[in-house]
């Protein structure tokens, strides 16, 4: 593969120059149609951005008080193998988690301090976080359902990690780049990675040229007329 001068830096990029409505529209014209996760998976507070690489994790429902004498080690062990997903993050990835019911939170305060260390990207679950404030205040970059306190504990626990994951219709691999901001989470596979952030770049420089355009008094129409882009 060809490196381009900027893909050694690709996340310091994406957060300096893209948003996902951009690459997302870029895999929309790919026939990628379903590359953003749920739309309740919201930054933790205004202004959070992640950019990194899939840690894919699977977290499932217990039943704690339910499930004694089952014939799943794992199930065993406190949180099943949650410490053990956390503690192999790799520097730029994002600790993705889904899986479960969202009755309890799937992140937070020390999961985030451990991450911190380990210079992990983010966390992005398809639940709840809690310990908000904490998390607000060391500024790491969370995405999830929102607030919400009551512990995963004694309710779910993780089943495996760095696996094939689907979040509604969205299959997600390790590896694969996640970008996330204040309009969503979206997820673009690693094969194609090059080439949509190539083109995202290009769509992001001509929608700056629209933007002074219209500023400038240019009707729409004849913006994307000239530019073909709106």
């Amino acid at each position: 593969m060809i490196m381009h001068g900027w893909y050694n830096d690709i996340f310091k990029v994406i957060n300096k120059d893209l948003n996902t409505a951009v690459v997302g529209d870029i895999m929309d014209k790919m026939g990628l149609y379903h590359q953003f996760l749920p739309p309740q998976i919201r930054p933790l507070k205004p202004g959070m951005r992640v950019a990194g690489r899939a840690m894919t994790v699977l977290e499932a429902d217990t039943f704690e008080e339910l499930s004694a004498g089952g014939q799943n080690p794992y199930l065993e062990m406190p949180f099943g193998l949650m410490l053990d997903a956390l503690d192999d993050l790799k520097e730029n990835e994002v600790y993705l988690c889904s899986g479960s019911s969202p009755n309890y939170a799937l992140w937070g305060e020390l999961m985030s301090e451990r991450a911190i260390k380990l210079k992990s990207a983010g966390a992005v679950v398809n639940g709840y976080s809690r310990d908000s404030l904490a998390i607000c205040n060391i500024n790491f970059p969370t995405f999830s359902y929102g607030p919400f306190g009551q512990d995963q504990a004694p309710r779910g626990k993780v089943i495996d990690f760095r696996c094939r994951l689907e979040i509604e219709c969205t299959v997600i691999n390790e590896g694969d780049i996640i970008i996330g901001d204040i309009d969503g989470v979206c997820i673009v596979p690693r094969k194609i990675e090059l080439d949509v952030i190539k083109q995202a770049l290009e769509k992001a420089h001509g929608e700056n040229k629209v933007r002074k355009a219209i500023q400038s008094g240019m009707s729409t129409k004849d913006a994307f007329d000239k530019y073909k882009i709106m």
